[in-house]
């Protein structure tokens, strides 16, 4: 993939609930060196979720710059991507959650993300659920966000220059370089 500079990249970082993975994004993106964009795209729908957001802000403290936009990502990535710059998503599987809610057209979202992505100039750290190592879900909705949400990955595993896969808080490599954060 041919993007604006050599600094730009684009990494997926997947795992369950819990595992790190948002803290280990954080860490890549800090490590750049540059101007720091975190895109939100939880809503704080009660009150779990709003201390769940409260704490992500208070781990990322005020270095960041932070924009919350629950729906119009790919939007979103092309306005915050800078050369030498690094933007956060967090999290597509939210993203997703929130595209259904709003009955939007999944496959066509999800392409103009890998559009948006294809053409960035700086790194782009993206981090997403990995769904589909549970039972399969026992109702149609909840199906078909498993299902969307591992077309999803997919895609962008495809396009990402590197993708980790954490557990534990451990990342573990799938395809790339070891960004030693």
């Amino acid at each position: 993939m041919v993007r604006g500079s050599i600094q730009s990249s684009v990494t997926l970082v997947l795992g369950g609930a819990r595992s790190g993975k948002s803290a280990y994004g954080e860490r890549v993106v800090e490590a750049s060196g540059g101007p720091m964009t975190y895109l939100a795209t939880a809503e704080a729908g009660d009150d779990e979720m709003t201390a769940r957001i409260a704490e992500h802000k208070a781990r990322r403290g005020n270095r960041w710059t932070t924009v919350e936009e629950p729906l119009e990502l790919a939007d979103a990535v092309a306005s915050a991507d800078k050369p030498g710059g690094a933007v956060l998503v967090d999290c597509l599987t939210l993203w997703l959650a929130n595209l259904m809610a709003a009955e939007r057209d999944i496959p066509a979202e999800s392409q103009r993300l890998a559009r948006a992505l294809e053409s960035i100039e700086g790194a782009v750290v993206l981090v997403a659920n990995e769904v589909g190592l549970g039972i399969v879900p026992d109702n149609p909705q909840a199906r078909a966000f498993r299902d969307h949400a591992g077309r999803l990955n997919q895609s962008i595993a495809l396009l990402a220059d590197n993708v980790v896969f954490v557990a534990a808080g451990l990342p573990m490599i799938l395809k790339g370089e070891d960004s030693n954060v």
